[in-house]
C-alpha cells in the first residue's frame, strides 16, 4: 500500500485568557500528540498587542511547523478539536480567548473552503504572526504574494508591538 504524501504546514498559535503563555505550549504538545501530525519546530512564545479589539489583554503568540499527511480540510478539524478540548468558546470577532490556531500555509497550496482560507488572509498585515514565522521560516516563500515571509514582515504597513518572552514562558 503508498504511503501518503507527507505535507508542511504552518499555524499559529494564540492565547490572551487564564494562562497565555501555557496554553500556547499546551496547544503545541496537543498538535504534537495526535497521531497524524508532527510538530518539528517551534518559535519562541510572544507577547503582543491585541489586532482588531484593542480593550482586552494582550495576547501570547507562537507559530509551529508541522508535518502531516491529513489534508488541510482534516487539519483544520484537528485544530477545531484541540481548541474545543482546551475550552475555546466562540465569541465576538477578535474577542479575548482561551486558544487559536490557525492555519497559515499548507505547503505552497492556494485556496478556499467555506470556512477554511489558505494561505490565512491578513498574514501580511500581522506582526503576531510574522514575527515568530519569521524566526523559524523567513525564507518561506509566500504563495500568493510570492515575497518571503523575511520580506514581507519589512514591508508590514502598520507593525503592532511583539514582545520575545525571555523565558519562553
Amino acid at each position: 500500500m503508498p504511503r501518503e504524501a507527507e505535507h508542511t504546514a504552518y499555524i499559529a498559535i494564540g492565547s490572551n485568557m487564564d494562562s497565555p503563555a501555557e496554553n500556547c505550549k499546551e496547544a503545541a504538545n496537543l498538535l504534537d500528540d495526535h497521531p497524524a501530525i508532527s510538530v518539528s519546530s517551534r518559535s519562541s512564545l510572544y507577547e503582543t498587542e491585541p489586532f482588531g479589539k484593542s480593550d482586552q489583554d494582550w495576547f501570547v503568540n507562537s507559530v509551529v511547523e508541522v508535518t502531516t499527511h491529513l489534508s488541510p480540510e482534516l487539519l483544520f478539524k484537528a485544530c477545531l478539536a484541540i481548541e474545543t478540548k482546551m475550552g475555546r468558546i466562540r465569541g465576538e470577532k477578535w474577542g479575548p480567548r482561551i486558544i487559536d490556531l490557525d492555519i497559515l500555509f499548507y505547503d505552497d497550496c492556494v485556496f478556499r473552503e467555506s470556512n477554511l482560507e489558505v494561505p490565512h488572509p491578513g498574514i501580511a498585515e500581522r506582526s503576531f504572526v510574522l514575527v515568530p514565522l519569521n524566526e523559524i521560516a523567513p525564507d518561506f516563500v509566500h504563495p500568493k504574494l510570492k515575497k518571503n515571509i523575511e520580506t514581507l514582515l519589512e514591508e508590514i504597513p502598520h507593525p503592532q508591538q511583539v514582545n520575545r518572552l525571555s523565558s519562553d514562558g
